[in-house]
């Protein structure tokens, strides 16, 4: 039988269905648009075939206490039209299999441990730079959670000295994605990011905000990969700006072994989130 995957996002849903090995059989994007007609479709594109399990990367904030009356809700988005929607409960009513839900950072970064960038150390910390910032922390197949799910992308961040900007937050104003996310680049230099790729202080001011937070992650967290991703990082000058500063940041203080291959691209591309979907139903069995 196959194992359904639904990468959840806030501008597109991608659906699909593989097996325990990752492989993927088919796979659909539908536009996000409000609950109840885009789960309407995702359960259309699913409806042809027989699926022993269902996993779901979702955006949040999400409830993944699984002691509370609202796990699986979705809480307080700014995507108004699905803030306190039952995610978890609509779709148990819609498949009646089993069905695993985590955050989609972290099940982007179970995919690149069990399938990708990862996969050959026992712990890996995944980064999405682009719209948004979050974070995800896999520690021997297990992906974290605490009290709710980590909210890394908003953690406070130094000022650069040359940057006067306030931060794009609606919460924190500069925490790392009020500075550091791609409205954040846009809206303090006027332009969009990929428009920028030869103005080095714009990565330059990028690479300390981002550098900041990976060396707090690794004085704290201690994992053997971090993996950056997002649209952000695909400026190829970042990540040697981010590796030289992190390793000044934590100066020898704890060992990181080769920078090159401490902080490093993804390897599955377009397929990380539903893949990491997939395997969120394998780890948990």
């Amino acid at each position: 039988m196959l194992i359904g995957g639904i990468e959840a996002g806030g501008t597109k849903i991608v659906c699909a269905v593989g097996d325990r090995s990752g492989e993927i059989k088919a796979k659909q994007s539908i536009s996000t648009r409000d609950p109840d007609e885009t789960l309407q479709e995702v359960k259309a594109f699913f409806s042809d075939y027989e699926l022993e399990s269902l996993g779901v990367g979702s955006f949040g904030p999400i409830n993944l206490n699984k002691n509370s009356d609202t796990y699986g809700m979705i809480l307080n988005t700014p995507k108004t039209a699905w803030k306190h929607f039952d995610l978890l409960g609509r779709l148990q009513q819609d498949f009646r299999i089993p069905i695993f839900i985590d955050t989609d950072v972290n099940a982007a970064c179970l995919s690149e441990y069990r399938h990708g960038a990862g996969k050959d150390v026992n712990s890996c910390l995944y980064i999405t730079v682009g719209t948004g910032i979050g974070a995800g922390l896999v520690q021997e197949g297990r992906t974290f959670q605490g009290r709710t799910h980590p909210e890394m992308g908003h953690v406070i961040v130094p000022q650069h000295p040359d940057d006067t900007f306030p931060g794009v937050c609606p919460y924190h104003g500069n925490c790392l994605e009020g500075m550091a996310s791609g409205p954040a680049i846009e809206k303090r230099h006027g332009r969009k990011g990929h428009l920028l790729a030869d103005d080095v202080n714009v990565w330059e001011i990028e690479a300390h905000y981002l550098a900041h937070a990976i060396a707090s992650y690794t004085l704290i967290l201690s994992p053997e990969r971090i993996i950056l991703g997002g649209g952000v990082m695909k400026q190829d000058v970042l990540f040697p700006l981010v590796r030289q500063k992190v390793f000044g940041l934590v100066n020898d203080y704890v060992d990181m072994g080769n920078m090159n291959e401490f902080i490093v691209t993804p390897e599955l591309g377009d397929e990380q989130g539903v893949k990491g979907a997939i395997a969120l139903t394998v780890s948990e069995k």
